[in-house]
């Protein structure tokens, strides 16, 4: 499949069946924690860059392979932006008809200021948004965004989006040491957030290979910090445990890329996943993979990653 992925496990959403609408990078903004490495290039135009049909179709395929129960969310979220594809608002209400399981959309939230969008989001049961800093200068230097894209206007899109959107809105502010886990940054964050009133704020740290090498996740005494500060409604969300389901995908090499295009795994998390799969034929797949430029390992945290070949990662982070 190229648009619909998993189910994989995820720290918020239990077992979740993921939708890509967008070709990979396809992003408005150059995160330094990017586990997809950098965007190059930049972009910030609203288009229909995959048919509706052809993610529908595969929705569909993806549902009939899997039991009633073994799917616990219907995910937007894959290799880039999703709200950059003008056709969102349309598919989450396609998906709502064709099961009952809820829709989540994780997005940078960037374009919420654009009441198209905000119509867009209000189908789904779960927006997901990313504020990472309390003030324009931090936010220009951790998410790197199109030009237009000011920390102004992310605010006001979150604010006026929450005023009118019935469903969860749960904000994730990543953390990184050095940025934004000092106590000014996270107290002009906190003063944000309590203007945006959302559900929830997840803080999350980076665990994968991330854009740029020098990124790292906060100390203990930073994250004592966070959860003091952000309030009564902000929790550490811990990363997720189980294997990714790769039920509905014949092919091995085919199954591998769809997951790392999106996720790049921990090299014992690939084995898991291949589980129902030989030994030789896990092995002759990823010897495939690396040939063929599909796919490369990394090395981040002390861990080794599978990560997609075409994942742009500064020229310091260590591939094998």
């Amino acid at each position: 499949m190229k648009y619909v992925y998993g189910p994989l496990p995820s720290r918020r959403l239990g077992q979740s069946l993921g939708i890509d609408p967008i070709p990979f990078k396809t992003c408005n903004w150059n995160c330094v924690y990017c586990q997809l490495g950098r965007t190059v290039p930049l972009t910030n135009q609203r288009r229909e860059y995959v048919p509706p049909e052809a993610i529908l179709a595969e929705l569909r395929e993806a549902l009939a392979a899997h039991a009633p129960g073994t799917i616990d969310w219907i995910s937007f979220v894959g290799s880039g932006e999703p709200t950059l594809h003008s056709g969102l608002g349309q598919l989450i209400r396609a998906v709502k008809r064709l099961s009952d399981i809820p829709v989540a959309v994780i997005t940078n939230g960037a374009l919420l200021y654009d009441p198209q969008v905000r119509e867009d989001l209000r189908a789904a049961d779960a927006v997901m948004p990313t504020l990472a800093a309390g003030d324009a200068r931090l936010y220009r230097a951790i998410t790197r965004p199109w030009p237009e894209l000011t920390f102004e206007r992310i605010v006001d899109g979150l604010a006026t989006f929450r005023q009118t959107y019935a469903g969860k809105l749960w904000v994730e502010v990543m953390l990184v040491k050095g940025l934004n886990d000092s106590e000014p940054a996270l107290r002009d964050l906190a003063a944000v957030l309590r203007r945006i009133g959302p559900d929830a704020v997840h803080l999350t740290l980076p665990e994968r290979p991330p854009a740029e090498p020098w990124v790292e996740p906060p100390d203990e005494q930073g994250l004592m910090r966070a959860t003091a500060i952000l309030g009564g409604l902000a929790e550490l969300v811990h990363p997720a445990t189980g294997s990714v389901d790769l039920a509905g995908c014949e092919d091995v090499v085919e199954a591998v890329v769809a997951v790392i295009k999106r996720h790049p795994l921990r090299e014992v998390d690939v084995a898991r996943a291949l589980d129902r799969w030989t030994a030789g034929q896990v092995a002759a797949a990823l010897e495939t993979l690396a040939a063929g430029g599909q796919a490369r390992l990394v090395m981040c945290y002390g861990e080794r990653f599978w990560s997609y070949a075409g994942a742009h990662y500064a020229t310091s982070s260590t591939s094998l």
